[in-house]
C-alpha cells in the first residue's frame, strides 16, 4: 500500500511545487516507485519543474472523468525511471475535482506505487482540501515569516479535523516542518524568524531547511528538480530531507551562519 504525502503550506509561494518535484525525485532516485500529482487545476506548474511539460497529453481531470486512463495521463519521468508525473489541467476549473474521483486514482496508484506526492495548491480552498484529505503525511512549507507562519497554522487545524484519517478516527496525519527560503544572517540581523521561532508558534517536528539559493530558480527554468543540483545547498538540504524521512540520522544544515575562517577575514573570501 502506498504512503500519501500532502505538500502543503496555508500561503502561495513558499516552494511547496519545488518541494513536491524534489522530494518525489528523490524518494524515486532511492529506489522507490513514486508519483507526484499536480492538485493545481487551473494553473499547472509542476510539470515545468519536472521538465515534461511538452510531454501532457491528457491530466488528472481526463482520468477523472474516465476521458482517459489513468496509463495515458502519467508522464515517465526521463531521468529516473521510477517516477511519474500526473500533471492537472489547464482548462479547467478546480470544481472537476471530486473526492470521489481522487480516491478512486491514489487508490489505483497505490496499488503499484510506493510513494504518491500531493502537490497541493495554496490556501483552504478545494483543490488543497482534496490534496490533503487522504493524506498520510504532511510536509508544512513555510517561509520564516509571521504571515506565512500563521497560514500554516491554520493549515494544521484543517490537517487535523478535515482529513479521512480523522473522520475514521484513525491515527492523524504525520506532520512534519520544511521551512524554506532560509536565512541565517538575515536571523541574527532580525529580518526573518529562527527556526526555534517557528517551531515555537507551529510545534512540528523539523524535517529540513532550506536556505535562500539562486539555484532553485535556476533549476526551476531549467525542468530539473533541485535535488539534482548536488552541488547546491539547495540541492543537499532536499536530500538530507528525503533521507530523515526515511528513517536515516542526518544532522540538520544551513540552520547557523558559517563563522569565517581566519584566512577568510584576511583576504576577504566570500
Amino acid at each position: 500500500m502506498a504512503r500519501i504525502i500532502v505538500v502543503t503550506s496555508g500561503k502561495g509561494g513558499v516552494g511547496k511545487t519545488t518541494t513536491s518535484a524534489a522530494i518525489a525525485m528523490g524518494l524515486a532516485k532511492r529506489g522507490h516507485k513514486t508519483a507526484v500529482i499536480d492538485f493545481d487545476v487551473g494553473l499547472r506548474n509542476l510539470d515545468l519543474i519536472m521538465g515534461c511539460e511538452r510531454r501532457v497529453v491528457y491530466d488528472f481531470i481526463n482520468v477523472i472523468n474516465e476521458e482517459a486512463s489513468l496509463n495515458q495521463a502519467l508522464i515517465k519521468d526521463k531521468r529516473c525511471n521510477q517516477l511519474y508525473v500526473l500533471p492537472a489541467s489547464q482548462t479547467r476549473d478546480k470544481d472537476a475535482l471530486t473526492l470521489e474521483g481522487v480516491g478512486q486514482v491514489l487508490d489505483e496508484l497505490s496499488k503499484t506505487f510506493k510513494y504518491i506526492v500531493c502537490d497541493s495548491p495554496a490556501g483552504i480552498e478545494k483543490g488543497a482540501h482534496l490534496a490533503m484529505y487522504y493524506a498520510d503525511d504532511a510536509f508544512v512549507v513555510t517561509n520564516p515569516e509571521v504571515a506565512s507562519v500563521r497560514d500554516s497554522d491554520r493549515m494544521l487545524g484543517i490537517l487535523s479535523s478535515k482529513s479521512r484519517r480523522a473522520e475514521q478516527n484513525k491515527d492523524p496525519i504525520k506532520e512534519y516542518l520544511l521551512l524554506s527560503r532560509y536565512s541565517p544572517k538575515r536571523v541574527n540581523l532580525g529580518e526573518m524568524l529562527s527556526v526555534d521561532d517557528v517551531q515555537e508558534i507551529l510545534s512540528l517536528h523539523l524535517l529540513g531547511v532550506i536556505p535562500e539559493s539562486q539555484s532553485v530558480l535556476n533549476a526551476s527554468n531549467a525542468g530539473t528538480p533541485v535535488i539534482l543540483d548536488e552541488q547546491s545547498d539547495a540541492g543537499r538540504a532536499y536530500s538530507d530531507i528525503v533521507a530523515r524521512y526515511l528513517g536515516e540520522d542526518v544532522p540538520h544544515r544551513f540552520i547557523y551562519e558559517e563563522k569565517k575562517g581566519i584566512l577568510s577575514k584576511l583576504f576577504g573570501s566570500k
